[in-house]
């Protein structure tokens, strides 16, 4: 009869401990020790695909010849894998509960199949019954989808021998498990061994796969953090639940840029794609009122003109707040001790708000003039013109620094209709400005100030 005993394996990170912790010593958190149990007398290795033996070759003999990317013909999803999907690449989806995140992968598993392609939907969360009213509702039933309701991923592989799809995707991967490993689904070793087993097929099979995380209260992908470094591809679909619009943002990706993003509206027939994402977060900018500012911002390859706003008021305690969404927080204080110590602004004894209208995150620098004319708008209580858009950096001595692709920038502007654009007197030089709009380039923030708010 075989002997068990257990361990005890941090949630988090993955450390192992014969005995219970209260903290972690690998990373620190506090009870997330739990018991898993293992077999003592268990030591046959665990089941892998059967793949050829890999051979030696020298680096200049290797065929680099890549197949073609598969294009879903969503472009908002291939602008954010960075051209399509990589045959025989893992991707991980992370989101919060109700996102839409199955939604997302059943419409790109039906663009898939429409094109001849065989996709095997395998779902531990979801009946048949279930995923076919939802395809139905959608309008992405397709003869080349097979749907699988299966947990155990060693029953799997034997079921893809009858199938062999193209694309395979997993939802969820905290669902599925290894019978070969005692400790239950969802757990740290049940993730991370799940998740290298579905590596070894897509590498080997060449099945482009996608696996679907759920996450923390964090907002982390739960498991240990080890995954998102073995898969090509991280993916993050943002959002509240309670708006139509969600974001598709690029963590991680081998394949392509991480800084792209792509905008969809949850629709009563499914996600839709926003093919001018700027238009969507100037929608409801308000007119005439002091602290309101747009900015041009490189979202990946596209420029994404957005609302930041400003609000600046007398603190009723002892230390003022700082408090910024979508923007970095030292960010913020950095350009008020520029504004006060350049510009005499004595915003010490003031709290200051910052908010990037629409639940984008702005992380570039080129951003920097249009915060800190919204921060000094607020504060004087004048209102900056609805017809400007402001892009540059700004150092810590007042200098307003040159950003990269001013060309797309100042065209985005143009085209959604604004006439001024205040850029770096270092970008206003070398290329062949629009008709229709006006640039004025600046080196100080005493200038973006003057031409602003007159002074």
């Amino acid at each position: 009869m075989a002997k068990y005993k257990s361990k005890f394996v941090c949630q988090e990170c993955g450390y192992e401990s014969p005995k219970w912790m209260g903290k972690c010593p690998g990373c620190g958190s506090w009870n997330r020790m739990t018991e898993e149990v293992i077999s003592s007398t268990s030591h046959s290795q665990p089941h892998v695909p059967h793949t050829e033996a890999a051979r030696v070759e020298g680096i200049a003999d290797i065929d680099t010849t890549l197949e073609p990317r598969v294009k879903t013909h969503m472009a908002e999803f291939d602008r954010v894998l960075g051209g399509g999907i990589v045959p025989g690449s893992l991707v991980l989806v992370g989101g919060d509960p109700g996102i839409g995140k199955s939604t997302l992968l059943l419409q790109v598993s039906h663009a898939i199949a429409e094109q001849g392609l065989t996709v095997l939907y395998v779902s531990g969360e979801e009946s048949a019954k279930q995923i076919k009213l939802r395809a139905d509702r959608l309008g992405t039933l397709s003869k080349n989808i097979y749907i699988l309701p299966e947990t155990d991923l060693e029953r799997l592989e034997e079921l893809m021998k009858r199938v062999v799809p193209h694309f395979l995707i997993i939802d969820s991967i905290q669902t599925v498990y290894r019978p070969t490993l005692g400790s239950a689904p969802g757990s740290v070793s049940q993730v991370r061994e799940c998740t290298a087993y579905l590596l070894r097929i897509a590498k080997t099979l060449n099945i482009a796969t996608f696996i679907v995380g759920h996450v923390t209260k964090e907002g982390m992908i739960a498991g240990p953090r080890m995954l998102e470094h073995m898969v090509d591809a991280v993916l993050y679909f943002e959002g509240e639940r309670h708006h139509t619009y969600r974001i598709l943002r690029a963590v991680k990706n081998r394949f392509g840029s991480t800084n792209e993003m792509g905008i969809f509206e949850m629709r009563e027939g499914g996600l839709a794609e926003v093919t001018n994402p700027s238009e969507l977060f100037l929608a409801e900018r308000p007119q005439g009122v002091a602290g309101s500012a747009v900015v041009a911002s490189m979202e990946g390859s596209r420029p994404v003109l957005v609302e930041v706003q400003a609000l600046v008021s007398q603190t009723v305690f002892g230390n003022p707040r700082r408090t910024a969404t979508g923007i970095d927080h030292n960010r913020i204080s950095m350009l008020m001790a520029v504004l006060e110590k350049r510009l005499g602004l004595y915003l010490s004894s003031y709290d200051a708000f910052v908010n990037v209208a629409g639940g984008v995150r702005l992380d570039e620098p080129a951003v920097d003039m249009g915060v800190a004319l919204a921060i000094a708008s607020s504060y004087k209580e004048q209102a900056i013109p609805p017809q400007d858009v402001y892009i540059g950096e700004i150092g810590l001595t007042g200098e307003v620094r040159g950003v990269s692709r001013i060309e797309q920038r100042v065209r985005e502007a143009k085209k959604l209709g604004f006439s001024r654009c205040i850029i770096p007197m270092k970008n206003a030089r070398g290329w062949s400005i629009p008709e229709g709009i006006q640039v004025i380039g600046v080196e100080t923030v005493q200038e973006v100030l003057q031409v602003a708010l007159g002074g």
